[in-house]
Formats: structure tokens, sequence, C-alpha cells
């Protein structure tokens, strides 16, 4: 056979050329590496080019604060640490504690009989005659070493308790901020004060009524009035108690920050208002008398007074806020230069 027929038309395949095939021949082209033209029909790579408002994609969290928030999350975090602080057996027998001072008083009175006349606390001479003094004499007793005793152990206990138990760094990575933490930490220890006066008050108005005869109040200035107002005015005396306490529990949260062991802060913030009382009752440091946070604590006289003297609660509110502006920036100072590291 010859060799002329293998290039014509004889019927045999051709090798594949290199030659480009025209347009529409029906063969699949290689995938070209060229940008393909918009409305292809082909899906595109996602870009990485910012995409336009409205797009209907879903935008990551932003980690900007938000304000809409902040405000809530503050009553949360005080919420919180109201329920701890109320749910720790050591709050409670802290109370317990106090309850048992009007009680110990007037079961005494009771079973023993009157005082003789100038001797013991003030107001406990009246006792007898109308139960409703038990409340009142027994804040008496009360404040000098009681009351600070208690209010040094909550107080103490607010920001070192955290970091001996490891979770004030968490408080902190959790979007509470220092600043924040030191409010909440002292409002509800504010709130512990309340609570501490409201206890002496309302157990020995309670005891009283049950063990001794009780009717209209008899006040210093001689006037007397009923029963009713009279039970407003130990509210008022609790709430002038409170306002004292105040000071010191600025105090104690400032000792609070300096160590992590708890009872240190609590042990000096008590010793603090123990030698307080001891320098205000030295005529020689009379000078400094004015400025001892514990200079007006047994003014709450002047409220059963007819009609109520103020004098001396303004002047123990304009000092106890004198203390909490200093040791609550010392506090925050402290706080914010410190490294926390449990």
């Amino acid at each position: 056979m010859s060799s002329e027929g293998e290039g014509g038309p004889g019927g045999l395949d051709t090798p594949p050329s290199s030659a480009t095939r025209p347009a529409g021949a029906g063969l699949e082209t290689p995938p070209s590496s060229a940008p393909r033209a918009a409305g292809a029909g082909l899906e595109t790579p996602p870009s990485s080019a910012p995409r336009a408002a409205g797009a209907g994609l879903e935008t990551p969290p932003s980690s900007a604060p938000r304000p809409a928030g902040a405000h809530g999350g503050t009553l949360a975090l005080f919420a919180s640490e109201l329920l701890t602080l109320f749910r720790r057996r050591r709050t409670w027998a802290l109370l317990g504690a106090l309850a048992l001072i009007p009680v110990l008083i007037a079961v005494a009175i009771r079973v023993a009989g009157d005082a003789p006349s100038g001797r013991g606390p003030a107001f406990l001479g009246q006792i007898t005659e109308n139960g409703l003094f038990v409340g009142v004499t027994a804040m008496v007793v009360a404040i000098p070493l009681f009351l600070p005793l208690t209010i040094g152990v909550v107080a103490g206990d607010t920001v070192a308790g955290e970091a001996s138990h490891g979770t004030l760094r968490y408080l902190l990575i959790a979007p509470a901020g220092r600043i924040r933490l030191l409010i909440v930490k002292y409002t509800a220890t504010a709130v512990f004060c309340a609570a501490a006066t409201l206890t002496v008050v309302v157990v020995g108005t309670i005891i009283g009524w049950a063990l001794f005869p009780v009717g209209p109040i008899a006040l210093l200035s001689g006037a007397t009035v009923s029963v009713g107002e009279g039970l407003l005015r130990f509210v008022a005396i609790a709430a002038y108690v409170t306002v004292s306490l105040l000071g010191l529990s600025a105090i104690g949260l400032f000792l609070s920050t300096l160590t992590t062991v708890p009872v240190g802060a609590m042990a000096a913030t008590a010793i603090l208002a123990v030698v307080a009382q001891i320098m205000g009752a030295l005529p020689q440091l009379e000078w400094l008398h004015p400025w001892l946070f514990t200079q007006y604590w047994l003014g709450f006289a002047d409220l059963l007074r007819q009609p109520p003297v103020l004098d001396s609660f303004a002047d123990n509110a304009l000092l106890q806020a004198g203390y909490l502006v200093v040791f609550g920036a010392l506090a925050v100072s402290r706080m914010l230069t410190k490294d926390v590291l449990s």
C-alpha cells in the first residue's frame, strides 16, 4: 500500500492537532485562568473586599462597650453581691449576735428588776415603764464595740475575701471594672449597716413589747408622743447610726484592698474604731475630736427631743461623707494600680 493516503480523506484518524479549534466545536475547553465576566452563571469565590451595608449578611459581634447595658450590668452585679452576702452563714451569725443584745437586756431586767438610778447605759431605767426603750438601750450598748466589730468583718472581707478565694481576678476579667466593683462592694456593705442597726431596733422593740408595758413615749425634752410617732423616731435613730457607720465602712474597704488576708483587714478596721473612741474620750486630744469618725456616734439622742434637733445629724453626715471621699479615693487609687494575681 502507498503512504500517500494517510493524510487525506481516506477515513483514517488523524492525530490531534495543536491548531486552535474554532468556537462551537462541541469540545470542552480546559478551565481558563482568565477572569470571568459578570453574569456567566458561575459561582465566584468569596471576596475579601468589605461588604456594603444592607447586604443581608450578619456582621461579627463588636468588641466595643455597649453603653445601653452598662447600667443593667451594674444592677445585676449589685444584686449578685447582695445575694452572696446574705446567703453566707457568717452574715446571719453576725445579725443573730446583734439580735441577742436587746434580748439579753430585756430578759435581765425582767428577771433581776430595775437597775439602781443613775447606773447602767442611757435609757436603761425607762425600760420597766415603757418596753419600747429596749431597742434604744440596746443601740447604746452595741455602738461602742459590737456594731463596729460586725461592720469590720463585712467591710474587711469585701476585696480581700475575693482575693483569698481566687475570685477577684475573674470578677475583673468579666466586664465589671475595678471602680464599678468597688462601688458595688461598698454599697452592699452600706446595706448591711442598715440591716444591722434595724436588727437591734426591731428586735428590741418586739422583745420590749412582749415583756414590759407599752404606752406613749416620754421624750428627753419632757414632751410625750404617741407610740406610732415614737416608733418612727426609733427608725430615724437606726438611720442615724447607719450613716455613722459609713465612714468606718469606707476605711474597711480601703484596708481590704491592701491585703489578700481578710482577717487582717477585719481586725484592723475594728481596732481603728476602738482607738478612735479612746482618743475621743481623752480631753488632752480635744482639738482632734471633731475629726474623729466616732465623734457623733451617740448624737442620736437629739432625735428624742421635741422638736427633734437635727444639727448633730447634719454634722455627722458631713463628717462621714468626708471619710467616704478620702478613703474611697484611696481605695480606687489602690485598685487601679494593683496587680491582681488571684
